[in-house]
This record gives structure tokens, C-alpha cells and sequence, in this order.
């Protein structure tokens, strides 16, 4: 059974630090994409970054333009996990924090080219 579970989720102040891990277990995820997706109340889901599988060891990254400079998404594939890693952190990045995975590596940003999510967490920036 395919399961993405979040962690390192919380409540921060403006301008602090985050690290989200997202831990996959049932397969190996070397070779999908590996998406974050966030959703605030009252907001449909939206990309924040995605790595994808470009051969060998190698992995792109792509961002969302909100978070560039400020997140980095990375993964560790011996751990099957994923990460991403939020400074600079603004009250607009409040949300509930989604990890995804997508076996045809597309490295798409619709939620509708995930095949396995997480259940989320939580992430609170205070002004």
C-alpha cells in the first residue's frame, strides 16, 4: 500500500524557518516526481514545487514564483523522502502543506497529475 506522510509542520513567526519531510513507504520513488502542493481555507490547492526524475541520480526543480528564493524542495532517495525546506517565512505562506507523488514524472502543477497524496500538515505564520 502506497503511503506519503507529512511532518514538521507548525506555527512560526514572520520572517522564521520551516522543514517539512514527507516519508513514502510501499514503493520506491526514485524515479516519480515529487510534488508540494499547500491550501489555505477558503482556497483551492495550489503547486508550490515539484522535483522530478531527470536520469541517474539527477533531479530538477521548479517553484511556484511566490516561493523562489525562499524554499527549497530536495529529496533523499535512499530515504524515500522528500523535504522542503521554507525561509523567509510570510503569513500569506499560512496553509495546510500537501506532499504528492506522480508516477509518470511529469513534474506537472495540477493536483489532477498526482497519483498518491499525503494527509497533510499544518503550517501557521504569525504577523
Amino acid at each position: 500500500q502506497v503511503q506519503l506522510v507529512e511532518s514538521g509542520g507548525g506555527l512560526v513567526q514572520a520572517g522564521g524557518s520551516l522543514k517539512l519531510s514527507c516519508a513514502a513507504s510501499g514503493r520506491t520513488f526514485s524515479r516519480y516526481a515529487m510534488g508540494w502542493f499547500r491550501q489555505a481555507p477558503g482556497k483551492e490547492r495550489e503547486f508550490v514545487a515539484v522535483t522530478t526524475w531527470s536520469g541517474g541520480s539527477a533531479y530538477y526543480a521548479y517553484y511556484v514564483d511566490s516561493v523562489k528564493g525562499r524554499f527549497t524542495i530536495s529529496r533523499d532517495s535512499a530515504k524515500n523522502t522528500v523535504y522542503l525546506q521554507m525561509n523567509s517565512l510570510k503569513p500569506e505562506d499560512t496553509a495546510i502543506y500537501y506532499c504528492a507523488a506522480d508516477r509518470d514524472n511529469s513534474g506537472g502543477r495540477s493536483i489532477h497529475e498526482y497519483d498518491y497524496w499525503g494527509q497533510g500538515t499544518q503550517v501557521t505564520v504569525s504577523s
